[in-house]
């Protein structure tokens, strides 16, 4: 699968550097005073420091329930999700959507949970119960 770059806005790097290195895992790359690189499951995050942060929508509804747009995130495999939920847990990073089953007994049965970056960017992370639905 080809990697994915991704440029988004942040209100402060030091605080960007802690919930993506710290919480998340992910490696730093390049960086300046203004922008931070990082390795985001493989992929490449490119956060810019800005003060004019986007108003969130939550026009997205997806089985009956009610997500914030624009959004990010990564599937995962299940241990990584469990184990993502529990370090979010340990920093007491509210859920802006708390882990739960979506399309339960459904084709694309999945695991989802939403929670806000220290900037309020809404990230999601999922993994689905048959990783071969992951389009269907």
């Amino acid at each position: 699968m080809r990697r994915f770059h991704y440029a988004f806005k942040v209100k402060n790097i030091e605080t960007t550097r802690q919930f993506y290195m710290e919480i998340l895992g992910c490696k730093e790359g390049r960086s300046t005073e203004n922008w931070i690189d990082f390795n985001f499951f493989g992929n490449q995050l490119s956060a810019h420091l800005s003060q004019d942060m986007p108003e969130l929508d939550y026009c997205g509804k997806v089985d009956g329930i009610s997500v914030p747009i624009p959004h990010f995130g990564c599937v995962l495999e299940m241990d990584e999700f469990n184990n993502l939920q529990q370090k979010f847990e340990a920093a007491k990073v509210k859920f802006v959507i708390k882990p739960q089953k979506r399309y339960s007994g459904e084709i694309g049965e999945q695991l989802t949970m939403f929670v806000f970056d220290f900037s309020g960017n809404p990230l999601e992370f999922k993994t689905f119960t048959n990783k071969d639905e992951i389009f269907s």
